[in-house]
């Protein structure tokens, strides 16, 4: 039998190589990753920034622009990390400007030396928020729950590895096994990241242990409310969230808006309505009052409740997708069910943002009458 070709080899090698840098991914995924994550990055490091600069003139504002960037990114480490850079700075200057190969050398064994510091600190905190990750998996549904005469969808899509964003549809307790009203729960907690999820952790827990009483659906938004104000630092945060209880027999819905985006219930003619009667988010206002509404879904009504990060999503452009893109594409003729429409609808947001990055936690779930 004769030998592979030794260039056959070396391709082999370099496949398997090329592979592993780019974990499979092709050129189009690559490039859309990197300015995913460059634009997140230039946003955190600029963000302060652009403030301070708004009022420069011209040249002398985009040096200053320049200068406040490099402090900005060079604030990010830790005081002995920013002493190791300066270093590092030092022995490359000094190696550039004598020649000296030793002090170039230095310089980049240091700036090696502080990329694996923050290598290693990123691999640690990635495996953390990974852990965080799943943990926050098993407090949400993974599969839509069959409720009888209805179909129910959802799903999230995180701006970071954690979101905190919540979505729940449970079945309450009741006194007759297989039988009573059914919980949807949308919610967003002010910010996103490590502390939104821990606040959304502590809100899924709240009421899951809230609705083990039997208590009328503004009494638990109260209660939910009164644990939100102990846990919210004044205010700064807050919930917006849109609990509903669904009757599946008689099709009807009970539910309070706390200051969410008001869910879209289009009718199976085209119409839409907004539920909107509520009352302020939770956590801000600690003796607040919530008002229900009710509404009947009729066969081919469908329920869309998301979040604000959904219609404030940005194209690379900047432009937002907005309530009256939304809107627009409900009227057009309904899918049958709610997994079609909720497809439609994040389809169309995932079309609209494109490769830019994401700004907010999106979520999203649908409830179907009559399928």
């Amino acid at each position: 039998m004769s030998k592979e070709p030794w260039h056959r080899r070396v391709q082999t090698r370099l496949n398997a190589f090329w592979r592993g840098l780019t974990d499979g991914l092709t050129m189009q995924e690559l490039w859309t990753q990197f300015r995913r994550e460059t634009g997140y990055s230039f946003q955190l490091y600029s963000r302060e920034v652009e403030r301070r600069m708004e009022d420069e003139p011209g040249r002398r504002r985009r040096l200053g622009y320049a200068r406040a960037l490099l402090r900005a990114m060079v604030l990010k480490l830790s005081p002995a990390r920013r002493l190791v850079l300066l270093l590092a700075f030092l022995a490359l200057a000094l190696g550039w400007s004598r020649d000296a190969g030793l002090y170039t050398a230095i310089g980049i064994f240091l700036l090696v030396a502080l990329l694996a510091f923050e290598l290693a600190d990123r691999v640690a905190m990635k495996r953390d928020l990974q852990i965080a990750r799943e943990i926050q998996g098993w407090l949400v549904p993974r599969t839509p729950p069959e409720i009888p005469g209805h179909s129910v969808a959802f799903t999230t899509r995180p701006a970071n590895t954690v979101a905190g964003d919540y979505y729940d549809a449970f079945r309450l307790p009741s006194p007759v096994p297989g039988d009573g009203a059914w919980m949807l729960v949308v919610a967003d907690v002010a910010g996103k990241g490590m502390p939104a999820a821990l606040l959304m952790a502590s809100l899924q827990s709240s009421l899951h242990t809230l609705v083990q009483e039997p208590l009328p659906l503004p009494d638990l938004v109260r209660r939910l409310n009164a644990h939100a104000c102990a846990h919210s630092l004044q205010g700064s945060r807050f919930t917006t969230a849109v609990l509903a209880q669904l009757d599946p027999a008689t099709g009807e819905i009970e539910y309070v808006n706390a200051g969410h985006n008001p869910p879209l219930l289009r009718r199976v003619d085209g119409r839409l309505e907004a539920l909107d009667a509520g009352g302020l988010p939770l956590g801000i206002q600690a003796d607040g009052a919530y008002r229900a509404d009710r509404v009947r879904l009729a066969p081919g009504d469908v329920l869309v409740c998301y979040s604000d990060g959904v219609v404030e999503a940005r194209s690379p452009a900047g432009e937002e997708y907005g309530e009256k893109r939304l809107r627009e594409l409900l009227r057009e003729p309904a899918p049958k069910g709610a997994a079609e429409m909720l497809g439609r609808v994040m389809g169309a947001v995932e079309v609209h943002t494109g490769d830019a990055p994401r700004a907010d936690d999106e979520t999203c779930l649908v409830l179907s009458a009559g399928h």
